[in-house]
């Protein structure tokens, strides 16, 4: 039996943009003839770096870029390791190693609707999905996104994800906040964790859906048993665990 390789590729950083607080997105040259699917990752590593730590030089990004742009994405929060301190210094043109795609974290092609569950940074996957099926022309069927964060300045992709509903394409927006409560900050949407009240206000109508959820272990954990009571099917929870990130 054969044994498929990823492969690996050196390219150079092309610009940096923070997308929402202590959160960057990096861009890196795609090079020809290597290709991804929207919800694909990627390993990437520092070459020589000047300075690293226990955690290593090499991270497992999600791509949140759609393949349709030309380009790989990475998103990330901004911890304080020696990896992340890296890669906000280097100068444009550094160099990285990327090996990959990996995952099979992809929509359905099923006739069925599709629930996306993402928690802070797990969006990133969800952002290549949606950038590349909606880019594509009318979505073929229902698509609910619900995207949990602590305040509306930790929403990466926000007005992005709000630009994306307005083209009514069968695409809607719920992101819920976490931690406005006693804060000055001005929140009118939902509040606190996805759980099974707030699925059921915003999933009227929406019939046997397939379940994708992204985000911190934890997190993918309590949404899967959430379901699960909720007698969905386990076959149809689809999920994307984060950690380190």
């Amino acid at each position: 039996m054969s044994t498929s390789v990823a492969p690996s590729f050196l390219t150079a950083l092309v610009s940096r943009e923070p997308v929402a607080e202590r959160t960057v997105s990096f861009r890196f040259e795609k090079p020809p003839g290597w290709s991804y699917r929207a919800g694909q990752s990627v390993d990437m590593t520092l070459l020589d770096p000047p300075e690293t730590d226990a955690e290593g030089n090499l991270r497992a990004f999600s791509i949140s870029s759609a393949p349709r742009e030309n380009v790989i994405q990475i998103t990330t929060r901004m911890r304080d390791t020696a990896f992340k301190r890296v890669l906000a210094a280097a100068p444009l043109g550094t160099q990285v190693k990327i090996e990959g795609p990996f995952g099979d974290f992809r929509l359905h092609h099923a006739a069925r609707p599709a629930v996306l569950l993402a928690g802070g940074i797990g969006i990133t996957p969800f952002r290549s999905i949606l950038v590349e099926t909606i880019g594509a022309g009318p979505l073929p069927y229902r698509v609910v996104l619900f995207h949990s964060n602590r305040a509306p300045k930790d929403a990466a992709f926000a007005g992005e994800l709000q630009a994306l509903q307005a083209k009514g394409t069968k695409f809607t927006y719920v992101p819920t906040m976490t931690g406005v409560e006693g804060s000055t900050a001005h929140w009118a949407g939902e509040r606190g964790h996805i759980d099974a009240a707030m699925l059921a206000r915003h999933l009227d109508g929406v019939a046997g859906p397939i379940y994708y959820i992204a985000g911190p272990a934890g997190m993918v954990a309590v949404l899967r048993e959430t379901l699960v009571d909720m007698n969905v099917d386990e076959d149809d929870i689809r999920t994307e665990e984060f950690t380190g990130y």
